[in-house]
Protein backbone atom coordinates (compact mmCIF):
# COMPACT_ATOMS: atom_id res chain seq x y z
CA UNK A 1 0.00 0.00 0.00
CA UNK A 2 1.27 3.45 -0.91
CA UNK A 3 1.26 6.51 1.29
CA UNK A 4 -0.18 9.86 0.22
CA UNK A 5 -0.02 13.09 2.14
CA UNK A 6 -2.66 15.79 1.89
CA UNK A 7 -3.73 18.89 3.74
CA UNK A 8 -7.16 19.02 5.35
CA UNK A 9 -8.83 21.98 6.95
CA UNK A 10 -10.08 21.91 10.54
CA UNK A 11 -13.69 21.14 9.56
CA UNK A 12 -12.65 18.16 7.41
CA UNK A 13 -10.51 16.76 10.21
CA UNK A 14 -13.36 17.16 12.70
CA UNK A 15 -15.78 15.36 10.37
CA UNK A 16 -13.36 12.46 9.93
CA UNK A 17 -12.76 12.28 13.67
CA UNK A 18 -16.50 12.23 14.43
CA UNK A 19 -17.19 9.55 11.85
CA UNK A 20 -14.25 7.50 13.08
CA UNK A 21 -15.57 7.65 16.65
CA UNK A 22 -19.14 6.85 15.59
CA UNK A 23 -18.06 3.85 13.51
CA UNK A 24 -15.35 2.81 15.99
CA UNK A 25 -12.89 2.54 13.11
CA UNK A 26 -9.47 4.03 12.48
CA UNK A 27 -9.44 7.38 10.74
CA UNK A 28 -7.46 5.90 7.86
CA UNK A 29 -10.15 3.26 7.24
CA UNK A 30 -12.88 5.92 7.38
CA UNK A 31 -11.00 8.03 4.84
CA UNK A 32 -10.51 5.05 2.49
CA UNK A 33 -14.25 4.29 2.72
CA UNK A 34 -15.14 7.91 1.95
CA UNK A 35 -12.84 7.86 -1.07
CA UNK A 36 -14.42 4.61 -2.35
CA UNK A 37 -17.94 6.01 -1.88
CA UNK A 38 -16.91 9.32 -3.44
CA UNK A 39 -15.64 7.44 -6.51
CA UNK A 40 -19.03 5.73 -6.89
CA UNK A 41 -20.87 9.03 -6.39
CA UNK A 42 -18.66 10.71 -9.00
CA UNK A 43 -19.60 8.12 -11.64
CA UNK A 44 -23.28 8.22 -10.64
CA UNK A 45 -23.27 11.98 -11.23
CA UNK A 46 -21.56 11.62 -14.62
CA UNK A 47 -24.06 8.95 -15.69
CA UNK A 48 -27.03 10.97 -14.45
CA UNK A 49 -25.79 13.97 -16.43
CA UNK A 50 -25.56 11.80 -19.56
CA UNK A 51 -21.79 12.13 -19.79
CA UNK A 52 -20.90 8.41 -19.58
CA UNK A 53 -22.51 5.14 -20.57
CA UNK A 54 -23.47 2.30 -18.27
CA UNK A 55 -20.64 0.27 -19.79
CA UNK A 56 -18.03 2.93 -19.02
CA UNK A 57 -19.39 3.35 -15.49
CA UNK A 58 -19.26 -0.42 -14.95
CA UNK A 59 -15.68 -0.52 -16.21
CA UNK A 60 -14.51 2.33 -13.98
CA UNK A 61 -16.24 0.90 -10.89
CA UNK A 62 -15.10 -2.67 -11.56
CA UNK A 63 -18.71 -3.88 -11.63
CA UNK A 64 -20.87 -5.81 -14.08
CA UNK A 65 -23.56 -3.98 -16.02
CA UNK A 66 -26.18 -5.75 -13.89
CA UNK A 67 -24.50 -4.50 -10.71
CA UNK A 68 -24.49 -0.96 -12.11
CA UNK A 69 -28.18 -1.24 -12.94
CA UNK A 70 -28.80 -2.31 -9.33
CA UNK A 71 -26.74 0.66 -8.12
CA UNK A 72 -28.72 3.05 -10.29
CA UNK A 73 -31.97 1.64 -8.89
CA UNK A 74 -30.65 1.96 -5.34
CA UNK A 75 -30.08 5.67 -5.91
CA UNK A 76 -33.33 6.21 -7.79
CA UNK A 77 -31.69 6.89 -11.15
CA UNK A 78 -33.88 5.60 -13.94
CA UNK A 79 -32.36 2.95 -16.15
CA UNK A 80 -32.45 3.44 -19.91
CA UNK A 81 -33.28 -0.24 -20.34
CA UNK A 82 -37.00 -0.80 -20.73
CA UNK A 83 -38.71 -4.04 -19.72
CA UNK A 84 -39.22 -4.95 -23.39
CA UNK A 85 -35.47 -4.59 -23.99
CA UNK A 86 -34.82 -6.83 -21.00
CA UNK A 87 -37.13 -9.55 -22.36
CA UNK A 88 -35.60 -9.24 -25.82
CA UNK A 89 -32.17 -9.79 -24.28
CA UNK A 90 -33.36 -13.05 -22.74
CA UNK A 91 -34.83 -14.16 -26.07
CA UNK A 92 -31.51 -13.45 -27.78
CA UNK A 93 -29.64 -15.45 -25.14
CA UNK A 94 -31.91 -18.45 -25.77
CA UNK A 95 -30.86 -18.40 -29.44
CA UNK A 96 -27.18 -18.75 -28.58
Amino acid sequence: MSVMSLRLNKEEIERISKLSARKKEAKSEVIRELIREGWVFYWLKLYHAGKVSIGKMAEELGLSVNEVLDLLAEFGIESPIRYDDYLLGFENLKKI
